[in-house]
């Protein structure tokens, strides 16, 4: 039952860690399987990989700086929709693809989702967050949600029942705050529309 919860917790934290930062999640995945910390499943030691720690430190590095930047961030995010949710289901399914093929179909499935529904979340917030004036708040956000993928990775490989236990409050979480966020970027929107509207009718 023990070795069932760490697979799910591995493949579930995988997903929920790719839909905030893929890079940090795979780089972070790939040193603590190369230096031994954590033995990860045959079907992810590709992450061991010096190239493939190499690519996914150098992406890191460039996201770490692009992401605080505000609008920049943004961009970024929405460009990611085609890269995060994809790879996340792949990385979920990876995690369990030793114990059972039903069972790694349903984790791509369920990690996609995951996946789609933490960089949804992620950049919503973002968004929201760029309307302040000031650049400090960004830049604090992005800190975080650097040490959050950091800290939950290694709770799913240590402690796979503590970080199901926190996946499940951050889903209720997302349930509520979702919505509220939903508002926030249509109000968003609106506001642009209201200024761009005037600027349209001298011009015709």
């Amino acid at each position: 039952m023990q070795e069932i919860l760490s697979y799910i917790a591995l493949s579930m934290g995988v997903a929920w860690a790719s839909g905030i930062n893929l890079y940090a999640a795979i780089l972070v995945l790939g040193l603590l399987g190369t230096s031994g910390n954590m033995p990860l499943p045959e079907s992810l030691q590709i992450l061991h990989n010096p190239m493939v720690i190499g690519a996914a430190g150098l992406m890191y590095c460039i996201e770490f700086f692009t992401d605080k930047i505000p609008g920049v961030d943004s961009l970024w995010d929405t460009l990611h929709t085609f890269i995060r949710i994809p790879a996340g289901a792949v990385l979920a399914a990876s995690a369990v693809a030793e114990v059972d093929p039903s069972l790694t179909l349903s984790a791509a499935l369920v990690g996609g989702g995951l996946t789609a529904a933490t960089h949804l979340t992620k950049a919503s917030t973002r968004l929201l967050v760029n309307t302040s004036p000031e650049p400090f708040s960004n830049i604090g956000v992005s800190l975080a949600e650097d040490t959050v993928v950091i800290g939950g990775l290694w709770a799913a490989l240590h402690y796979p029942v503590i970080f199901l236990i926190f996946l499940a409050v951050f889903l209720l979480l997302m349930v509520w705050l979702l919505p509220i966020l939903w508002r926030g970027v249509k109000g968003i929107y609106e506001t642009l529309r209201g200024l761009l509207k005037p600027s349209s009718q001298l011009i015709d």
